[in-house]
């Protein structure tokens, strides 16, 4: 009975070790993708402030039309 109760462990054990193996490699792609999407935002927010910037050489978005 003691050694069937040793087998059982070292099973469970087992399985919580390739549990644990399968749960670092999806914590490690997860970073990854937070990674990309990070650098993604990055560079949409420079793109923004770019835009931003050249878009205000004088011209003022309130700016009532000729026509008026």
């Amino acid at each position: 009975m003691n050694e069937d109760r040793i087998i059982e462990l070292e099973i469970k054990t087992a399985y919580q070790e390739d549990l644990l193996q399968a749960l670092n490699t999806i914590v490690g792609q997860q970073q990854q993708h937070i990674d990309r999407l990070d650098a993604t935002c990055r560079l949409l927010n420079d793109r923004i402030k770019s835009l931003s910037t050249e878009g205000s050489g004088g011209e003022s978005v309130d700016e009532t039309p000729p026509h008026y």
